[in-house]
């Protein structure tokens, strides 16, 4: 048994082709079925605004102000 892939035939490359690619949709069909769902159903519309707290300003001494 030789365990080249150089010296290797045409159904050795089509084994490790098919192997990977069914790998691949594995991995693939793992991540989306681990997505949760948390935002489901929430439109542009429905989102909530997010609203901007008080102004603070930074002094010369390095500390912050809150006006």
């Amino acid at each position: 048994m030789n365990h080249s892939i150089h010296s290797a035939d045409r159904a050795t490359h089509l084994k490790i082709v098919v192997v990977a690619l069914v790998a691949g949709i594995a991995v693939a069909g793992f991540g989306i079925a681990a997505r949760t769902n948390a935002d489901y159903g929430q439109t542009a519309q429905s989102t909530q605004m997010i609203k901007a707290g008080k102004p603070v300003a930074i002094t010369s001494a390095g500390t912050s102000e809150i006006r």
